[in-house]
């Protein structure tokens, strides 16, 4: 897989991209101490089969002109260490279900038959030198037995260095999630995002940023490669 293949998106996804990024830089505390994001498992669905399109939006695969079924969202933030800096050149990945609850993984039978062929169901995003990734995809929806929730790993020098999943702040089945429910409270409001409506959107698209903060600060020696964080690739898996 080649992680320097120019990742923006088409159609003006870059635009849209650097817009709602660019929000993040007057956040309050830039550079102060962050609270890190919780490690979570990666679940069975990291896609056995990458889609034929890996960009960063996911609701158009290639030239397709039938777009992904869903409520289009705006997904950016950026990569930080502990101390508030952001680590460029990391490697953000996704990979949700479609609208009806698949996963693109073929070993998710559950409700195969009715597959949105036309969600890419998995993208990936180079940040820029404040951090910064953005994805266009749509608002995740609940699988069954968990709450609704989109999958993220953040490489760099190809090396794993965080495993999360982001949610729906407010949603009613966070509760019952016993995923989201092992994280202590302090650290759960860093992987609750709010899905906001889009200003000036006329169709409906909703915008979310969510920070994610590496739990040990790194460092980069010279051989390009981050080092004093990371952990497996393939954690212990859990449903979904």
């Amino acid at each position: 897989m080649d992680h320097r293949k120019p990742l923006w998106g088409r159609r003006g996804v870059i635009q849209g991209g650097m817009a709602l990024g660019a929000c993040s830089l007057t956040t309050p505390g830039l550079f102060a101490e962050q609270i890190a994001t919780p490690p979570q498992t990666e679940g069975p669905f990291y896609p056995n089969k990458l889609p034929l399109d890996t960009d960063n939006d996911l609701l158009v695969i290639n030239d397709s002109i039938t777009p992904g079924v869903g409520e289009i969202t705006h997904l950016s933030g950026r990569v930080l260490d502990l101390s508030g800096k952001p680590i460029r050149n990391a490697f953000v990945e996704i990979w949700q279900v479609d609208n009806n609850a698949v996963y693109l993984h073929t070993g998710d039978t559950t409700n195969r038959a009715n597959q949105d062929t036309n969600f890419q169901g998995y993208g990936r995003f180079l940040t820029d030198s404040k951090g910064q990734y953005y994805f266009r995809t749509i608002k995740p929806v609940p699988y069954p037995g968990r709450t609704p929730h989109i999958h993220v790993g953040v490489s760099r020098g190809g090396k794993r260095i965080l495993t999360t999943q982001l949610y729906v702040k407010g949603h009613e089945n966070n509760q019952r999630d016993g995923i989201l429910q092992r994280i202590d409270p302090k650290s759960r409001d860093t992987v609750l995002c709010d899905f906001k409506p889009l200003k000036g959107s006329t169709i409906g698209e909703l915008e979310v940023n969510c920070d994610i903060v590496v739990g040990q600060t790194a460092f980069e020696d010279s051989d390009g490669k981050m080092h004093g964080i990371g952990q497996s690739a393939r954690q212990r898996r859990r449903r979904g």
